[in-house]
């Protein structure tokens, strides 16, 4: 199902808000199948994963939907990232595996040694051709090769996410102990960083095209920005309580990120200053965001059941 909309037609006047913006929006075909996460596919789709549905779907920019069950009953995937090989890669949640799924929608599946570890985000790494992921459950980070081969480190307290740092270098957060953490592909961690809002939850990090880190805190309903040298701006989200979510740089060189309780999108330039989008589904818990092929933003509505795109802002 497809539904466009300038959410201002279908929403009240809201002060501080942006002029009206175009929102389309596509239901997945899977009742309360909880989309997770969303990536751009070499083969021009947006990729994304189905936590509760056990699925890995697809949806072109027309908003035709495939999906491909998981071998495994209730797996949980989470996060999905285009992978060296071309590939999707994903992290099973509950399912303690690492999967695969080609364009064609062949899965592979490669199970991690220690047990309910808790697989989290995946991130295309610095080295060629591995991805690494986070273990929020067995205080790990892992690697893994195209080939399926699995190298896990240890790390001291329970990592969340993560993105490839401007140094080259992996950059984690540690949600629940309000700590910003960097780890060399060598697995050895040499810097932890404590959030300076009080328990802010850094929830996700990305590289931003400033070269610099930017992180939402979750409970401190601010956007960080960080330097590799653990200096720290921070700009307060305008709604208050909206648990900032994921971020994601736009073609535009603005950063992009979603609003879970706040229901918006927020659009981010470099020098800190916001602007929020409403989503026109009420309660959609936006989620993840990513730059489509086609030059607008695509997003994951976790309590919607919707994939939702946005035109940038003129």
């Amino acid at each position: 199902m497809r539904i466009a909309l300038g959410f201002l037609a279908c929403l009240p006047a809201l002060a501080g808000l942006a002029q009206a913006q175009t929102f389309t929006i596509y239901v997945i075909p899977t009742p309360n199948s909880h989309p997770f996460s969303i990536v751009t596919g070499t083969d021009g789709a947006l990729w994304f994963t189905e936590y509760d549905g056990n699925k890995i779907g697809r949806v072109t920019t027309g908003g035709e939907f495939t999906e491909y069950p998981l071998p495994e009953a209730n797996s949980q995937p989470v996060w999905i990232k285009l992978g060296p090989d071309g590939a999707l890669w994903f992290t099973e949640h509950l399912g303690n595996r690492i999967g695969r799924i080609t364009n064609e929608g062949a899965i592979t599946e490669y199970p991690l040694v220690k047990p309910n570890s808790g697989p989290w985000n995946i991130v295309l790494g610095p080295s060629e051709g591995t991805m690494w992921f986070t273990q929020e459950g067995g205080l790990q980070i892992g690697q893994i090769n195209t080939s399926g081969y699995i190298a896990e480190y240890d790390v001291p307290l329970a990592p969340w996410d993560m993105t490839v740092g401007p140094d080259g270098e992996l950059w984690y957060t540690e949600r629940s102990s309000n700590k910003i953490a960097r780890i060399l592909t060598t697995g050895v961690v040499t810097n932890q960083y404590d959030d300076p809002t009080p328990e802010g939850g850094p929830n996700y990090i990305i590289t931003g095209p400033d070269k610099n880190l930017w992180l939402t805190n979750q409970f401190g309903d601010n956007i960080l920005r960080m330097t590799t040298a653990g200096e720290f701006t921070v700009f307060p989200v305008p709604t208050p309580a909206s648990q900032p979510g994921s971020l994601a740089t736009g073609p535009d060189g603005n950063i992009y990120f979603t609003e879970h309780t706040g229901n918006k999108i927020g659009q981010l330039t470099v020098e800190g200053a916001i602007t929020e989008y409403p989503v026109p589904t009420p309660n959609s818990c936006p989620m993840v965001m990513e730059p489509g092929p086609d030059g607008a933003m695509w997003f994951t509505e976790y309590f919607g059941n919707r994939i939702g795109r946005m035109t940038l802002p003129e």
